[in-house]
């Protein structure tokens, strides 16, 4: 039986894909479970429409996280803190406020799980961070922070 696969199934295949199965396989598992219909024209040829969309969204996103790459490129963040001595600060300076800083900047709002920091910033002066948007689409701004008067 062919079937059309409607979400990934382990050592069979992709969504989207058609496949030839065995007739009890599709009928007792794949089908009632929802991971696969049988292959009509129609159902293939819905499939292929949503590939063909789903290529434009994403070819659509990652020119968008280009664009907001290009922009945040190179910018500055000040950050004032209050510090001890030493420099070491009484709190630190995390994605989450870089990003909050980011939205307040650019006016948009930047994932805070997309800003790479190894571990919060806890010490005044200048650090580079990098903010991953897409696999293709990264952006390097440099956080600049101050002992808070």
């Amino acid at each position: 039986m062919q079937v059309l696969l409607i979400k990934n199934v382990d050592r069979l295949g992709q969504a989207g894909e058609v496949k030839k199965v065995e007739d009890g396989y599709a009928r007792n598992y794949l089908i009632p479970r929802g991971l696969a219909v049988p292959a009509t024209p129609g159902a293939i040829k819905q499939a292929e429409l949503q590939r063909s969309t789903q290529a434009r969204q994403q070819t659509k996103a990652l020119t968008e996280a280009q664009a907001l790459a290009q922009r945040l490129d190179g910018m500055t963040l000040t950050f004032h803190a209050r510090a001890g001595e030493g420099g070491r600060l009484y709190g630190s300076i995390t994605n989450a406020h870089i990003a909050d800083a980011l939205q307040k900047q650019i006016g948009r709002a930047v994932d805070r799980r997309k800003i790479e920091l190894e571990e919060p910033l806890k010490q005044l002066g200048t650090h580079a961070v990098t903010i991953r948007l897409a696999p293709q689409a990264e952006a390097k701004i440099t956080v600049v922070v101050e002992r808070e008067e």
